[in-house]
């Protein structure tokens, strides 16, 4: 316990320390990686200090990604590792993780058949309206979110892809079905801004925390759109690297 006489009085001092202290211990693994910090009230006895500081502290850590809250759970060590994304024409998200030795996972949010908005649809080759299968789903890294991927696919080429999704087929699996052996990303672009209520509820991380935007489009050997999709990423779990080699898998 920290003695009274440490303080000074101030409370924005006393929360502060309290961050520095909870910050040092994680440093030196007192706090081990996914460990769950003791409760608030736990927290106000051993640091001899209100509960109003101990939130503050907990909220400037979460802000830091050094910790993660999780309502109706407690409050977590961050454990999610760095992921080094590589994006380039053949991107698999799977292979992309098995290849760092991080587990990959991922929960199907939702799927439901829409008409295509005017920017899915020439994303598609559609017209506008045509129907295309929505599908909400979040992708994991060793059971911890990374991403939060919103996709669009031609239902009229793809009659069956949001049932079998909901059945937790995987996508390369569906198109294979349909004939697509092999499939390339035509286009990426990325932006960075800050989570909106859902999506940090979604990614389990703090609102004040940025995410990376995603937008990308695949196509089928002969060039044609198969897929468009939307990808938000936590900033503070992913980094992308860009293959930039212009020649296709296989010929280098």
């Amino acid at each position: 316990m920290i003695h009274p006489n440490d303080w000074t009085g101030n409370m924005q001092t006393n929360w502060q320390m309290i961050r520095d202290r909870l910050a040092e211990g994680i440093m030196r693994g007192e706090y081990a990686p996914g460990q769950r910090l003791p409760t608030e009230p736990e927290l106000c006895r051993h640091f001899g200090i209100g509960r109003h500081s101990v939130r503050r502290a907990i909220e400037a850590l979460a802000v830091e990604g050094k910790l993660r809250v999780e309502q109706g759970r407690g409050t977590f060590v961050e454990t999610a590792p760095l992921i080094d994304y590589q994006i380039g024409r053949r991107t698999r998200f799977r292979q992309n993780l098995r290849d760092q030795g991080v587990a990959p996972g991922g929960d199907l949010i939702e799927a439901g058949l829409v008409p295509a908005p005017a920017a899915i649809a020439r994303a598609l080759d559609l017209p506008e309206g045509a129907p295309v299968h929505r599908v909400l789903t979040r992708g994991l890294a060793d059971d911890v979110p990374i991403n939060i991927g919103l996709s669009w696919h031609s239902a009229d080429r793809f009659a069956d892809f949001g049932s079998r999704r909901r059945q937790g087929e995987k996508v390369t699996d569906i198109y294979r079905t349909h004939g697509i052996a092999d499939y390339f990303r035509r286009s990426t672009s990325i932006l960075a801004r800050r989570a909106s209520p859902d999506e940090a509820r979604l990614l389990a991380q703090h609102p004040a925390l940025p995410v990376l935007v995603v937008q990308k489009t695949d196509v089928d050997v002969e060039g044609r759109p198969i897929g468009h999709s939307q990808g938000v990423w936590s900033a503070e779990r992913v980094q992308f690297t860009l293959d930039t080699d212009p020649s296709p898998p296989g010929t280098g």
